[in-house]
């Protein structure tokens, strides 16, 4: 996989929308993903490429690795971003998802 490059404007940011709330916590935190129409056509160009990829083709990724990108702030994206760290959920050779992962409920 190449190095990012996203192009045009792209902020991602992590929010506490209850920082300022009195009441017990009902949420966690929000990424809010927010760009012109290059920065955001370009994301999901990247999103495409990291989807169609085949891991088991590549031969530098070690099996049962997941292939991911970091997108750096005030290099890929704006200054006032997070860093973010985007990849693949299933492993190479295995297909298995990382222990961590809990399925959103069908």
């Amino acid at each position: 996989m190449q190095k990012s490059e996203i192009k045009g404007h792209l902020d991602l940011i992590v929010i506490d929308p209850e920082d300022n709330a009195e009441e017990e916590r009902t949420h966690g935190l929000q990424i809010l993903i927010h760009g012109d129409s290059a920065g955001l056509q370009s994301l999901g160009q990247l999103l495409l490429q990291l989807a169609e990829l085949d891991q088991n083709q590549e031969s530098d990724l070690p099996e049962e690795a997941r292939i991911h990108l970091h997108l750096i702030p005030n290099v890929d994206l704006s200054k006032s971003s997070s860093e973010v760290i985007i990849g693949r959920l299933d492993a190479k050779g295995t297909g298995e998802f990382y222990a961590r992962y809990t399925p959103k409920d069908q």
